[in-house]
């Protein structure tokens, strides 16, 4: 593999991962992220620790996007009534604002964990 297919690679990872820290902040960017990664995990002469990276940030923005999706089916209740109309109301907001934590640290944690060892130069699985 040539010097350049690899700084392409190491770019778009670290393009991935940077995008993948904005995720906490707007889901489109997990997309994007995927998207990146996938541009790497296609290649077959990729290294394998850059390839397990790839894939590593691929699984979990789509974890991520199924969690998020699955926390804001909570709030759907929210649109046909008043916060404080009725109990049910309560309840399923503070799951759903539960839901969304989880979703939240989920993906913090895994952004920690893929990129301390994308900067030591290693397999992450």
């Amino acid at each position: 593999m040539g010097q350049t297919n690899l700084e392409k690679h190491r770019r778009y990872i670290t393009s991935a991962y940077l995008l993948m820290f904005l995720a906490l902040f707007t889901v489109i960017t997990a997309v994007l992220a995927y998207w990146l990664a996938r541009k790497v995990a296609v290649v077959d002469d990729a290294e394998v620790w850059i390839h397990a990276q790839a894939l590593w940030i691929m699984r979990n923005a789509v974890i991520f996007l199924i969690l998020a999706a699955f926390a804001g089916l909570w709030f759907i209740p929210l649109i046909f009534f008043y916060w404080d109309s009725m109990i049910w109301v309560k309840a399923c907001t503070v799951a759903g604002v539960v839901f969304s934590a989880i979703a939240w640290l989920f993906l913090l944690n895994v952004w920690f964990q893929g990129f301390s060892k994308y900067m030591q130069k290693k397999a992450v699985f």
